[in-house]
């Protein structure tokens, strides 16, 4: 059996739905980061059956708000001295600021590069967004 120790300071993402963690990891940009990182994949759980986890040694200044939009059953864990200090569960986000791009391809953000699209969900059932600059309706997808 294949044995992952745990981290002593860092950040642990947990409970992502089995397959869903190689994407995350990825929106993620831990494969382009020098911090050290762990992606394990079809991990044993209770819960779940299967997961997916992250490992993140060390402290890093990664914006965490995407992980709501890929999997809401998300729990994000804070380690330091080896033990849990802050657990948080993921949601859905209510406002967004460059995580994805506004479809209208007419949108201020599409033209100029200074320019960050930023959008606030649509209460409506489906995971919408209105573009806060066009109004355009943009459906997040992976």
């Amino acid at each position: 059996m294949l044995k992952v120790t745990g981290i002593e300071k860092g950040i642990v993402i947990d409970h992502i739905t089995a397959g869903k963690g190689l994407k995350i990891f990825q929106k993620l940009n831990l494969d382009k980061n020098k911090t050290q990182a762990v992606l394990l994949l079809n991990v044993v759980s209770h819960e779940l059956g299967q997961k997916d986890m992250i490992k993140i040694q060390d402290d890093l200044d990664i914006d965490l708000t995407i992980l709501g939009l890929i999997d809401p059953n998300i729990t994000v864990n804070y380690i330091r001295d080896d033990k849990i200090q802050k657990k948080m569960q993921v949601s859905i986000p209510h406002k967004i600021k460059g995580l994805f791009e506004c479809k209208n391809p007419r949108c201020i953000t599409t033209e100029d590069q200074y320019a960050e699209a930023e959008f606030t969900l649509v209460p409506n059932g489906k995971i919408k967004y209105r573009c806060n600059y066009c109004e355009e309706l943009t459906e997040y997808k992976l």
